[in-house]
């Protein structure tokens, strides 16, 4: 059973991870004018993205200084996801689904 959680806690990570990638993505791509935010098909895409991803970027960014429009708070959540799964994931597998 715990096993099978920490599966999916690993699928979730996963997801989360492609999240926040197409997020930073899409940003750029609207921030060089290559989307069109009119059409309501990709507001809503942009709109939902920012509502799963803005409270992870929320507390880095009250930490983080202000650089303009350069934002680095995805890098910093992605490098946080990234320990995560490299250090922390390996072990919980470990002991759990070995023992």
């Amino acid at each position: 059973m715990m096993c099978a959680l920490a599966q999916i806690l690993q699928i979730l990570l996963n997801a989360l991870w492609w999240i926040i990638i197409i997020q930073a993505i899409l940003s750029w791509l609207v921030a060089f004018n290559v989307i069109n935010v009119h059409s309501d098909f990709v507001r809503t895409v942009l709109y939902a993205l920012d509502r799963m991803t803005a409270p992870l970027y929320r507390p880095i960014r009250r930490i983080m200084p202000d650089l303009g429009a350069l934002d680095l708070s995805p890098l910093v959540v992605l490098l946080l996801l990234s320990i995560i799964q490299q250090v922390l994931m390996p072990r919980l597998f470990m002991s759990v689904c070995v023992a």
